[in-house]
């Protein structure tokens, strides 16, 4: 099992910066292949933001790309998403996300508002 916390929500504004956190902890933390960022705005598709493999390897939206940095601290369980240059369109709910070799798990969200 696997649980995940996001935390680093917040209202930032146009151009502003923010840090999101997703502590991952349970039984199999270390069966964990690959991390990841996902979001959703209120009338659109979740999609994937960015994500890391356990080999760290990071792949990166196409509207995120220059921007967005996904990162890991393997000592504190820990993977990060520092977002720069915000934009209006960035809002929506972020989630954290694990995947193992079969199972996935999901974070509860952490709110993210871009306004001036």
């Amino acid at each position: 099992q696997v649980q995940l916390v996001e935390s680093g929500g917040g209202l930032v504004q146009p151009g502003g910066s923010l840090r999101l956190s997703c502590a991952a902890s349970g039984s199999s933390i270390f069966s964990i292949v690959r991390m990841g960022w996902y979001r959703q705005a209120p009338v659109k598709q979740r999609e994937l933001v960015a994500a890391i493999t356990s080999g760290g390897n990071t792949t990166y939206a196409d509207s995120v790309k220059g921007r967005f940095a996904i990162s890991r601290d393997n000592a504190k369980n820990t993977m990060y998403l520092q977002m720069t240059s915000l934009k209006t369109e960035d809002t929506a709910v972020y989630y954290c996300h694990a995947k193992r070799v079969v199972l996935a798990y999901w974070g509860k969200g952490t709110l993210v508002t871009v306004s001036s």
